[in-house]
């Protein structure tokens, strides 16, 4: 699996869940919730590049740690620990795969602090009446994809994700309604077999 898969659904689905109108957030107000995201819980559904469609369930503990737990038949583990993406793909004949997380899209959203207003982090924001979209990236380092941030107001949530990596393949996550504010231990977030994989850092 492409662990940029982990990180885009169309937007017919995300439109049945939207309230009917809503001003467009400012990225100040996203900053502050994100940084202001501290656990959350719930379930994903996950539309690849291919068309395929996954579900699962996802835990965050920012700084730096998402889970990706998918349902039956695929059964894979998508984990980061805070350093590091770790993929478990039982059907793969290669073990667990890993990846540097500053070099993901998603470092964006699980840093210690998120400042979407740095300069050249932001590429896109806009807002079709009922959500806010916004397109960013490494400002230091873009050749490593972008992620659009897709949030509804009153009270800010955020509700899917689009990873565009470097090589041009979407992948996109709708979230269902997160719980947020659970101690989820630390144990949630260890990456099987990680200290048998060669990280290129």
């Amino acid at each position: 699996m492409n662990y940029m898969r982990i990180l885009t659904v169309p937007a017919f689905m995300l439109a049945m869940t939207l309230p009917a109108a809503a001003q467009q957030l400012s990225l100040g107000q996203i900053s502050g919730y994100l940084n202001g995201l501290k656990t959350a819980q719930g379930a994903f559904t996950q539309i690849n590049d291919d068309g395929t469609i996954s579900t699962g369930r996802i835990l965050i503990k920012r700084p730096g740690r998402v889970r990706f737990e998918y349902d039956p038949p695929e059964k894979t583990l998508v984990v980061a620990d805070g350093d590091t993406v770790g993929i478990v793909d039982p059907k793969s004949n290669t073990g667990t795969e890993a990846y540097p997380l500053h070099r993901t899209p998603l470092k964006i959203i699980l840093a210690r602090n998120v400042d979407l207003t740095r300069e050249r982090m932001v590429t896109g924001h806009s807002s079709d009446g009922k959500s806010t979209t916004v397109r960013a990236q490494d400002p230091d380092n873009p050749e490593y994809g972008s992620i659009e941030l897709v949030f509804t107001g009153d009270p800010v949530e955020l509700r899917q994700w689009v990873i565009n990596d470097s090589g041009g393949s979407r992948t996109t996550v709708v979230l269902g309604d997160l719980k947020t504010g659970m101690r989820l231990e630390d144990e949630s977030f260890v990456i099987p077999g990680k200290d048998r994989v060669l990280i290129d850092r």
